[in-house]
């Protein structure tokens, strides 16, 4: 669960690290932005469903404010 967990999390860096060069090279003439911000919000929704998911099933615990 944790290599799916850290995965999904690069996958959103890169999203967002695309999406940061293409706006720098392309200066708004494209909309390779917004493609790359939209694949962000996406694989945050699927991590966010993969945990809530993962929480039903008891592969993950939640521990509480401690």
């Amino acid at each position: 669960m944790k290599i799916l967990v850290g995965i999904a999390f690069l996958l959103i860096f890169f999203s967002l690290g695309s999406a940061l060069i293409y706006m720098m090279k392309d200066k708004g003439r494209s909309n390779r932005t917004v493609k790359a911000l939209a694949f962000r919000v996406g694989f945050s929704v699927c991590l966010f469903l993969l945990i809530l998911i993962a929480n039903h099933y008891g592969l993950v615990q939640p521990t509480g404010i401690r």
